[in-house]
């Protein structure tokens, strides 16, 4: 018998809803005047890898590659990234947080932990550990299925 689709148990609408609620909780938490969720993330893998390669980067937060040069673009013209092509490969660039991306990176911690307390919260204090470790298990899965299917399309096209 085949399955039927049901939109209240269906997980990918669950995962978009949540997502959506986890944005409104950092928004509402960080006020407009902060950065957001993506260029958070950027800043602070920068900051743990000072110099990092924009490749590397991508790897990191799963931001694609070109929505990500846009962001460096954009965070650089705040000056809180700096980038320059590496010694090593001149295709490459190291990326690397200013002064100011510090600042604003110390500024938003704060509300970003509120922000991810409050999605915790709704949840059983038994059952917070294992539901992130969960949606780790998810990010991993899909990111082993996404590299197998890059290595199938680069495998197709050396024949």
């Amino acid at each position: 018998m085949a399955k039927t689709f049901e939109l209240e148990t269906s997980p990918g609408h669950l995962l978009r809803r949540a997502q959506q609620v986890a944005h409104d909780l950092y928004t509402s938490e960080t006020e407009t005047r902060a950065l957001t969720q993506r260029q958070f993330a950027v800043l602070w893998a920068v900051e743990r890898n000072e110099g990092i390669s924009q490749t590397a980067l991508v790897e990191q937060t799963g931001i694609d590659r070109s929505t990500l040069a846009d962001m460096i673009v954009r965070l650089q013209a705040k000056d809180f990234l700096a980038r320059k092509r590496t010694d090593e490969d001149a295709r490459a660039n190291a990326v690397r947080i200013t002064p100011a991306g510090r600042r604003a990176l110390r500024s938003a911690t704060p509300a970003v932990i509120r922000s991810e307390t409050r999605i915790l919260e709704a949840l059983p204090v038994r059952a917070r550990a294992e539901f992130v470790r969960m949606l780790g298990i998810i990010v991993a899965a899909g990111e082993a299925q996404k590299a197998d299917e890059n290595g199938k399309a680069r495998g197709r096209r050396r024949r």
